[in-house]
């Protein structure tokens, strides 16, 4: 594919726009994948790319928060693991089991969600997960991780956001924290899907490399943001997500 200034200009600013969401909140992808389809990549290129663009941003946001303390090693560690596992069979339950019943589920589900977030405001600010024993913590991360590595792997948008969500009402860790573990769990995701989509030679390296310079300063943006303002940062930005989701699915069911 031949890449302009023109292509540039679509997928650039948005996937900067992407990153910051992304690092803040997760849900990065409903931002950024339609924009490398609004310049004209075909779905498979599209999704590659992509990957091309979030992998080296979400590096970025988990050192900083690794670096800022805010990473909880050994759930963050079990999460992903098992998030990889649950990845591959929800790709394999996509294959057997139409995705039209979780279109109804997210439609039904994500409004109600979005409640609980606007009434709930002390949500996620104080971290409880010394309260919880070490095995118990760990057991509660593995079962995230291959529940929502279920999902990425089945239909994936806004996974990274329901991890978030799922560290902070299960394992009672703060929203900033919540969201460091949240990042390890993407990258190792993320890692694996780019170098898979890379040696199938899948990428259009010559949009991914400038957008993945975009992403980066948007998941430094982001990340930054996410530190220094804490939950009153992470709050509103889920709204934008679930409010993006449920448009997306809402759209999918009525086309």
């Amino acid at each position: 594919m031949e890449v302009t200034w023109t292509t540039l200009l679509i997928v650039c600013p948005l996937v900067f726009l992407s990153g910051l969401v992304d690092a803040v909140a997760g849900g990065g992808g409903l931002i950024s994948l339609p924009a490398y389809l609004l310049a004209g990549l075909p779905p498979h290129a599209a999704t590659a790319t992509n990957k091309c663009g979030s992998v080296f941003g979400t590096g970025l946001s988990t050192l900083r928060f690794l670096k800022n303390g805010r990473v909880r090693l050994g759930p963050a560690a079990v999460s992903a693991t098992t998030a990889l596992l649950g990845s591959v069979l929800g790709a394999r339950l996509c294959l057997l089991v139409p995705d039209t019943f979780l279109h109804y589920f997210l439609v039904a589900a994500l409004p109600v969600l979005a409640v609980f977030l606007l009434f709930k405001r002390d949500f996620g600010l104080e971290n409880k997960a010394d309260a919880l024993s070490g095995p118990l913590l760990m057991l509660l991360s593995g079962l995230i991780g291959l529940v929502l590595g279920l999902y990425d792997g089945f239909f994936g948008p806004g996974a990274g956001t329901f991890v978030i969500l799922a560290f902070t009402a299960l394992c009672r860790f703060d929203l900033v924290t919540a969201s460091g573990n949240a990042k390890v769990v993407n990258f190792c995701s993320n890692l694996a899907a780019f170098v898979t989509f890379a040696l199938a030679g899948e990428i259009v390296w010559a949009l991914g490399v400038p957008a993945a310079v975009c992403g980066l300063w948007g998941h430094y943006t982001g990340s930054g943001l996410a530190l220094k303002k804490g939950a009153k940062a992470i709050r509103p930005m889920f709204f934008v997500v679930l409010g993006l989701l449920l448009c997306k699915t809402a759209l999918e069911l009525a086309g």
